[in-house]
């Protein structure tokens, strides 16, 4: 398992070794030993998957304290370009962004800790999609901004992705306040 760091801290490129042959394929998915030598002590609490189909853009979403949450994801089948910002108000990276594509070929992981807004869009049909949170889910915890905030310039490969109502009217970055 090979760990890239990313040009914001804490954010984790992760790409496992991957055995394989003419019967398949065999990989280590989570090493809790090999992260921790990243300073991760990471307790999964709660584990969640989407399906989705091509254009669907989901993001960017975070939870608020106390229910702030780490992520480990993944694609299992198809794949994403995956993005996440940093909103750690102290951080010196604060506002900005790691794109990186997932996909079931390739098998990378992203580790997305607390502090951080997380989307992806996807990139095939067919996109099963995995993560395990550090913490639960609470509705009431919940904060978004809009995916397409120009102060933030993400480039999604995408210009009119298909949304839910939450992310159409989640406000621009540029009025949001980072509880973190």
């Amino acid at each position: 398992m090979k760990v890239i760091t990313t040009d914001i801290e804490g954010l984790l490129i992760i790409e496992p070794t991957v055995f394989g042959d003419e019967r398949g394929y065999f990989y280590e998915s989570f090493r809790s030993d090999v992260l921790q030598d990243y300073g991760l002590q990471l307790d999964f609490v709660q584990d969640n998957q989407s399906y989705s189909h091509k254009g669907i853009l989901r993001g960017l979403h975070f939870q608020n304290h106390p229910h702030a949450q780490g992520k480990l994801v993944r694609v299992i089948n198809g794949a994403v370009l995956d993005v996440a910002v940093d909103i750690r108000k102290e951080s010196k990276t604060y506002g900005k962004h790691v794109s990186v594509r997932l996909d079931g070929d390739n098998k990378r992981m992203l580790y997305v800790p607390p502090g951080f807004a997380h989307g992806f869009v996807t990139l095939e049909d067919h996109t099963l999609f995995l993560y395990k949170c550090t913490n639960y889910y609470q509705k009431d915890s919940e904060g978004s901004f809009r995916w397409n905030s120009p102060e933030l310039a993400i480039d999604w490969g995408i210009e009119n992705p298909i949304l839910s109502s939450k992310d159409v009217e989640a406000p621009l970055f540029s009025e949001f306040v980072s509880p973190f």
